[in-house]
């Protein structure tokens, strides 16, 4: 490790200063990519801003027909919140099964999503959940934040408050993950929205399906979505396929498997639902 400054501020005010008064700086949040990177010298930040003291990041609410999950929120709180088990109880089951403890009780929602790995887990639920992701400044829809390998809508110097959620207690998330690392070489996250009377909502966004892992970034698989919307069983989607061209194909698994894993993980996904729409315990 090299020479560097710390700071470790108490409002998200503070960090803006901070980070207007050192353009070199980076934002700490769990520090599960930012601090290997420095060890290997491919990140050399002037100064680190802590936004772990910050308490307005914390915290997870329910605002209505929403939740809200603070950025410094880890991963761990998510997993065992009974909130989110009962009103988004795939994300619930996707924080449960990132990495291995050490990452899940350090790692927090909001370092992942503004990192904006390929192959992480949440932008397959935040896409799929039609979430918001708040900073400081505005608020930014899941379908447009996420543009890239490693890139996103923010702004240089702009901090994620929280990310919110509309209740969506039919939704599941399947993964295949590398044993190694437990990163997903696919993972489908796919959500149901129900009306106020509980059933399925006859409109067009009323299945998404989104997918992480495959590609340079998440996208949703619209083909599934309109089979899904005419007949919820796994049997519709049995045929689809994503095109494997412009998919990953690494050592790990190439396009033509991940392509297939889609598939699979997406109809495993359905099934999970359909299991969970006969609990009468779901939130609705």
């Amino acid at each position: 490790m090299y020479s560097f400054g710390y700071f470790r501020p108490s409002s998200v005010e503070e960090a803006l200063t901070k980070l207007n008064e050192a353009p070199e700086a980076k934002m700490l949040a769990g520090g599960q990519t930012l601090l290997p990177t420095m060890k290997q010298r491919l990140a050399r930040p002037s100064d680190l801003i802590d936004l772990a003291g910050i308490e307005s990041l914390r915290g997870i609410r329910r605002e209505g027909h929403r939740i809200r999950i603070g950025a410094m929120v880890r991963h761990s709180k998510i997993a065992e919140s009974s909130d989110i088990r009962q009103s988004l109880p795939g994300l619930a089951a996707l924080a449960a099964d990132i990495g291995d403890p050490q990452v899940r009780n350090l790692g927090t929602i909001g370092g992942s999503v503004a990192n904006a790995d390929p192959a992480a887990d949440y932008p397959a639920a935040l896409v799929a959940l039609d979430a918001i992701v708040h900073t400081h400044a505005r608020d930014l829809p899941a379908d447009t934040f996420f543009t890239g390998m490693f890139e996103t809508a923010l702004d240089e110097r702009e901090i994620i408050t929280g990310i919110s959620f509309p209740l969506r207690p039919l939704c599941a998330y399947r993964k295949f993950p590398n044993p190694a690392s437990r990163y997903p070489l696919v993972g489908v996250f796919i959500a149901r929205a129900l009306n106020e009377a509980g059933d399925h909502e006859r409109v067009s966004d009323a299945v998404r399906v989104a997918v992480t892992g495959a590609g340079s970034s998440v996208f949703r698989v619209r083909e599934m979505e309109k089979a899904l919307c005419e007949s919820f069983t796994p049997e519709a989607i049995s045929e689809i396929s994503v095109a494997a061209d412009d998919l990953n194909s690494d050592i790990h698994a190439g396009g033509e498997y991940r392509a297939h894993l889609i598939t699979v993980m997406a109809m495993r996904a359905v099934a999970d639902i359909i299991a969970a729409r006969s609990n009468p315990s779901l939130v609705r």
